[in-house]
């Protein structure tokens, strides 16, 4: 199965559908497509782990003042949960923008740790955001598993077997480095995915960062150094950017009042939310009513 072929495999099962930003689901968890017809400015999102399979058009993440550009045939490999900004930079409505997104699995990662083992060269510092062009192997297992979205029998015995594949081929893949440190329970890479599901998980507390590095068996420094080489951000700030998206999902999606949205993320004062809201996306949250979200 090539690129084109997927492309229009794609094409045909989101047409129809709304056009909007956030992609459409399929019945297979994990699974999805996203199809936009025009370019898009810089929106702030925190990507999940996945792979994102581009197949036409152009999509451009920024991440601590990094650029990855992701074009028509390359994958993209999300490691870790990370603040980004990203934006379509080619798609029109005879040529949209269509990617395959799958959701990653640590433990089907480490799984494969006998398999794979440290047999591959290393990348000196591999990046937890990486674009490459994807082997015709990835392009194939991948088609392959989009196709069960339309056979719930055969996905059902076949969609994990296929899933466990594809994460063995993100493993052999050249920009796969950060997913084979993640292999890895007690390297650098796990030590902050755990802290980072912390943060998540109490993102409306206040953070005490020192706990964190001692949870993760690091001084304070040099958790302060691995956190921001892996997040482009600081443990702070990350947590900031969390609770100005999910205010921004309380406002936009859900109705919140402003104060409401403010203080149900952690905030005490509403007007340190609006300043810091209004410098994160460029409009104070009453500018924000019921604007639709952003996902890969």
């Amino acid at each position: 199965m090539t690129i084109p072929d997927l492309a229009r495999r794609v094409d045909k099962f989101i047409s129809g559908s709304i056009d909007t930003l956030m992609g459409r689901a399929t019945d297979i968890a994990g699974l999805y497509v996203h199809r936009q017809t025009q370019p898009s400015r810089f929106e702030a999102v925190v990507y999940n782990p996945v792979i994102c399979l581009n197949l036409q058009g152009c999509k451009e993440v920024t991440i601590g003042g990094r650029s990855v550009i992701s074009g028509t045939g390359a994958s993209l490999i999300v490691s870790h949960d990370l603040p980004v900004m990203a934006r379509v930079i080619e798609a029109s409505p005879q040529h949209p923008y269509l990617a395959i997104i799958i959701g990653l699995d640590i433990a089907i990662l480490r799984s494969l740790v006998e398999d794979v083992g440290t047999t591959l060269a290393e990348q000196r510092q591999p990046k937890p955001l990486a674009a490459s062009a994807a082997e015709p192997a990835l392009v194939e297992a991948v088609g392959r598993y989009f196709a069960l979205a339309n056979n719930p029998a055969e996905a059902k015995v076949m969609a994990p077997l296929i899933l466990k594949e594809i994460h063995f081929r993100l493993l052999m893949a050249n920009h796969g480095g950060m997913l084979r440190q993640l292999m890895q329970r007690d390297s650098h890479a796990s030590r902050i995915s755990r802290a980072i599901g912390r943060i998540q998980t109490d993102y409306h507390v206040p953070l005490a960062v020192a706990g964190l590095a001692d949870e993760a068996g690091m001084s304070p420094s040099s958790f302060h150094q691995h956190f921001k080489q892996i997040t482009g951000t600081t443990p702070l700030q990350y947590q900031k950017d969390l609770r100005l998206m999910e205010a921004r999902r309380l406002i936009a999606m859900d109705g919140h009042s402003v104060s409401s949205a403010a203080y149900e993320v952690g905030y005490e004062s509403a007007t340190q939310f609006s300043r810091e809201y209004a410098r994160k996306f460029g409009n104070p949250p009453r500018n924000d009513v019921f604007r639709p979200g952003i996902a890969l």
